[in-house]
């Protein structure tokens, strides 16, 4: 019976992380209060990194065709130099989602191994709480001024500065992605493309560290459980992909903000208690 609990538990922490990674309510900060809650305490950043992957190969299941294409045109443009106008919208837009993917894989590199140190419910409240304010700036402006469709490289800069800060737990990567997309006043609909495809690119090499850290970890990892955890969080995060693109508009930011604050306010509680 306690190992059938924990698999549960394994499954649930799976459904957490494919419905969260993509909405602005930080899915690394959720997987810090139930694993909490759970009293499960895995090592290092392998869980998350493990999830983070199976998210990873949901997005690129839905924008393989997107992915295939930027990737032709990109070297096409430099290797086809008389036909290099056919190609430079897309070679520009790569070089784009590497500028605001960048600055959070130097930073996550640089802070991996102090992460682990501040993965508790005090900082996941503290920045679940300015998660929720800034989406709660984000809604009450949402009408006073015009947005534009096409990224340029201002906005591809302002987002990755933006999305530096959200390796702090609690910190939604995709949610400071739309915060520094919105302020630049980039339209919801191009940022959501651009911060899934971004993600693509900055878990690709945090998938691989995970995996090397999960082989060489001297702690004991559960694999069925983690197994059972990537299956779920694939199919999870497929669905809540397909979800955002068709149906996510502005106007729903006043529920996330709300949800960002009163879960802030029960880490924090929990904490304290």
């Amino acid at each position: 019976m306690d190992k059938l609990i924990e698999y549960l538990k394994y499954l649930f922490l799976g459904l957490v992380q494919g419905v969260t990674e993509l909405l602005p309510i930080s899915s690394s900060g959720h997987l810090v209060i139930f694993e909490e809650l759970f009293n499960m305490h895995e090592p290092k950043m392998i869980f998350e990194i493990f999830t983070n992957t199976a998210s990873l190969i949901a997005l690129i299941i839905i924008f393989y065709k997107v992915i295939g294409k930027l990737i032709k045109n990109f070297f096409l443009y430099i290797f086809k130099k008389e036909e290099r106008e056919n190609y430079q919208e897309d070679f520009f837009y790569v070089l784009k989602l590497l500028i605001t993917a960048i600055p959070i894989g130097i930073v996550g590199l640089l802070f991996k191994d102090e992460l682990g140190k501040i993965k508790n419910l005090l900082t996941v409240g503290i920045a679940l709480f300015v998660t929720g304010a800034l989406l709660l700036v984000i809604y009450l402006t949402r009408n006073k001024y015009e947005s534009h469709e096409e990224v340029t490289w201002r906005d591809s800069m302002f987002m990755g500065f933006t999305q530096m800060f959200a390796i702090i737990p609690g910190l939604s990567r995709s949610g400071s992605t739309i915060i520094g997309g919105r302020a630049s006043r980039l339209s919801l609909k191009s940022i959501i493309k651009f911060s899934m495809l971004v993600y693509i690119i900055v878990s690709i090499p945090a998938s691989f560290l995970g995996i090397y850290d999960a082989v060489n970890t001297t702690e004991s990892i559960n694999w069925l459980g983690y197994s059972l955890a990537f299956i779920v969080t694939l199919i999870a995060t497929y669905i809540t992909a397909k979800l955002i693109l068709n149906k996510l508009r502005v106007d729903h930011f006043i529920y996330f903000s709300v949800y960002c604050l009163v879960v802030s306010g029960i880490s924090i509680t929990l904490y304290l208690v």
